[in-house]
């Protein structure tokens, strides 16, 4: 059950965030004043991506937290930071992103540490 959550979790919270940043590059950039911010909730209505990102990230939170529930953090939060490997991959792979040969060896430290603690 644990790292069906662990899946769970990783899979929707990089949906949410491919579709997030897919949407808001689309979209362009936004002011946060007043009147930004009502531009950016009537954007948010009229955007079907960016209204299934906040479903996919509400999916993602409520899968960490009967994942808290029942591992301990020590273990919760650094297997799902496997999410950042796979946003990488995605990113590269689906928005057509630049990756570096210190992003590249980050993302595969992350690895590391994710098989050390499927060990445990």
């Amino acid at each position: 059950m644990k790292w069906f959550l662990v899946a769970v979790t990783v899979v929707t919270t990089v949906l949410s965030d491919l579709l997030q940043s897919y949407e808001m590059k689309r979209s362009g950039e936004q002011s946060m004043g007043a009147r930004g911010l009502a531009r950016m909730t009537k954007l948010l209505v009229g955007r079907l991506y960016l209204v299934l990102s906040i479903v996919f990230l509400a999916i993602s939170f409520f899968a960490f937290l009967a994942l808290v529930q029942r591992e301990p953090l020590s273990f919760a939060v650094p297997a799902s930071a496997s999410s950042f490997v796979l946003e990488i991959a995605l990113a590269k792979l689906a928005l057509g992103e630049r990756l570096g040969r210190r992003r590249t060896a980050g993302a595969l430290l992350v690895v590391a540490g994710i098989c050390l603690l499927g060990k445990g």
